[in-house]
């Protein structure tokens, strides 16, 4: 390493425990866009690295480049992924990517996404015969 870039190393850097977490693709429906950050953070609050393709992607890019080519980004992030983990009920597109992590062995977690009193969004684990089908 270059000597002049060793001295930007704080100690604090150098002491820092580094921890290996395990990587999650959280899946979700366009319709759950709006909560792509709080989605995010709870991955994290739950000492896993999200692999979010909405933070990453936003949106297709605004389909500023062929949505196929997000879809095989996406893909790569599931192969990447230890575990896929699917946020509400579950649309066309999570039904092939969980079929896809499925085929490769991953673990596969359902979450319910709930409002409380405060209108505040809440993730809570539940099965995958209690997780619904959107639109159904």
């Amino acid at each position: 390493m270059r000597k002049d870039i060793k001295k930007l190393i704080k100690p604090i850097h150098l002491k820092r425990k580094r921890k290996t977490l395990k990587v999650v693709y959280p899946a979700f429906s366009k319709r759950y866009f709006f909560l792509r950050e709080h989605i995010s953070i709870f991955v994290l609050k739950k000492s896993a690295v999200p692999l979010n393709p909405f933070i990453n992607f936003d949106y297709f890019f605004a389909d500023a480049i062929p949505r196929e080519l997000v879809y095989s980004a996406n893909d790569n992030f599931i192969r990447l992924a230890d575990e896929l983990w699917a946020f509400g009920p579950i649309a066309d597109g999570m039904a092939a990517e969980i079929m896809y992590a499925e085929s490769m062995g991953k673990k596969i977690k359902y979450f319910r996404t709930d409002k409380d009193k405060k209108g505040i969004y809440k993730f809570r684990q539940t099965s995958e015969k209690e997780a619904e089908l959107e639109g159904g």
